[in-house]
């Protein structure tokens, strides 16, 4: 019994491993309690009444008609190459790190190297009669040839009109007309709590329905700067990126295309780009085959209550500038590392994840008003934003003498340490102890300011540090990366 058990399992196993690369889209279903009456006792006293909202039963959404109605649209996508066509290496983030999970598209690895075939499977739909397709661009990265299949299982080969790696979308375009096509909604009318169905083609089986609610919405995930993400529950696996995310009034209101998974499967956390910025992307794509985005040229990182206190802010709400290369509009707008931004043109900036798509969708060229907080006190700075380049960051050298309160041993950068770490400035760390121990500091970090004022030496570094109080921030780069890192000094 055993055996017949495992068998169609280990068969189910194999058609999904013959199936190739997957991508994955989210989807899921909640339970709904059933109705309960309380009989009242035969007794001189009853109990207290239900309330009418408890004793009836909660009715279901009707997924059905939103899957009869729009499920035509919705296509399945498979591409072929004789190059990778799977997501990039994963950024080298500690393997304990759970934001790490975070960087999985689902498509199992195949082989690879020059000329070596790949096969990929995922989902889209379409915006227009003509033939006009939204997916992912990892579904359709390095590959050579993409084949469309509707539901009435005619298959089209389809032309990549456009990739935009930035924001995951790319759009494509089959040569047929009067198709079928989704309504698009407004991702801002719907909230956390709000049902959503999913329709995709998860390991290759073609219009799967999954159905969950938000869990929330405007999430930040790690280099996925430019996309204020809609999280929910609905249940992806491979093969649904791509594929739409529908509110219950059938309304496309995002594309399925992360999830968190230490497996590499849904376990229960699902983000979809929310459809308004694809949409923009589209656009762009159609009209100049490429995407502009403002620049500010910052470095930024999240506010915490310590980091909060030691700038002066009453709680932790914005977010902190960490760097500010030489040659950007920040940097020529008098913008400094330890400035908080506050407002975008008058728009508040709650967290620092607000900040990157609110510039990248304003264009190149145009100003923008800041609103910073600075040495104790608000301000306001106009910036003339430019065009979003290529990034690129300093690597740091390493090497101990200057012992302060903070806990911290430190020596000057010579000239070549300096250039190899592309700073003009800073004291490099030689062992820790106390108060920079317990924040995480390491030897071979280079510690360019203290509270927001830059350090050039030893002697500066102690001088500042005996006029902080309880709380200080140290400015300090590692491993080509800038950060604010707080200290508690009781």
């Amino acid at each position: 019994m055993q055996k017949n058990v495992l068998r169609p399992t280990l068969i189910a196993a194999s058609v999904i491993a013959a199936l190739g690369a997957g991508y994955a889209r989210y989807g899921d279903y909640t339970l709904v309690p059933k109705s309960s009456q309380v009989q009242p006792m035969a007794q001189a006293t009853q109990q207290p009444a239900m309330p009418p909202a408890a004793s009836a039963a909660l009715p279901l959404p009707n997924f059905a008609a939103i899957v009869q109605r729009n499920g035509p649209a919705v296509v399945n996508i498979s591409v072929s190459g004789t190059t990778r066509v799977n997501m990039p290496d994963a950024p080298p983030f500690d393997p304990n790190d759970p934001f790490s999970e975070f960087f999985r598209r689902f498509q199992p690895q195949i082989p690879r190297g020059e000329g070596a075939p790949t096969h990929g499977l995922g989902s889209g739909f379409i915006i227009r009669p003509n033939g006009l397709i939204l997916t992912n661009a990892h579904v359709v990265d390095g590959a050579q040839e993409v084949t469309v299949k509707l539901t009435d299982r005619r298959e089209y080969k389809a032309k990549i009109v456009g990739v935009d790696k930035p924001t995951d979308v790319a759009v494509l375009k089959i040569e047929a007309d009067n198709l079928p096509v989704v309504p698009l909604g407004q991702p801002a009318q719907s909230g956390p709590g709000d049902w959503v169905v999913a329709i995709g083609s998860p390991f290759g089986f073609e219009n799967s329905v999954t159905a969950g609610i938000i869990s929330a919405k405007s999430r930040s995930l790690p280099e996925e700067t430019y996309v204020p993400f809609i999280q929910t529950d609905v249940a992806v696996n491979p093969g649904n990126s791509g594929g739409p995310l529908f509110n219950l009034n059938g309304e496309v209101i995002g594309i399925n295309s992360q999830i968190y998974s230490r497996t590499g499967g849904y376990q229960g956390l699902s983000f979809a780009i929310p459809i308004d910025v694809a949409l923009k992307v589209e656009k762009q794509l159609l009209a100049d085959g490429k995407v502009s985005r403002g620049r500010l040229g910052v470095g930024i990182q999240e506010l915490n209550q310590s980091l909060a206190e030691s700038f002066g802010l009453e709680r932790p709400t914005g977010a902190l500038v960490d760097s500010v290369p030489n040659d950007g509009p920040a940097a020529k707008a008098g913008i400094k590392p330890g400035d908080v931004i506050l407002s975008l043109n008058g728009q508040p900036i709650e967290n620092a994840g607000q900040l990157p798509p609110l510039v990248a969708d304003i264009k190149p060229g145009s100003e923008a008003k800041l609103g910073i907080w600075r040495n104790g006190r608000r301000d306001e700075v106009t910036v003339q934003l430019g065009e979003m380049p290529d990034t690129q960051q300093a690597a740091v050298t390493s090497n101990g003498l200057a012992k302060g309160w903070l806990g911290l041993a430190v020596r000057p950068l010579s000239p070549e340490e300096q250039r190899a770490a592309d700073v003009s400035g800073g004291v490099l760390v030689e062992a820790i102890t106390g108060p920079a121990e317990r924040a995480g500091i390491r030897p071979g970090d280079v510690v360019l300011a203290l509270n927001g004022h830059p350090v050039a030496n030893p002697g500066e570094l102690r001088e500042l540090a005996d006029r902080v109080d309880k709380h200080a921030a140290l400015l300090v780069q590692r491993g080509g990366m800038r950060i604010f890192v707080p200290l508690d000094l009781g």
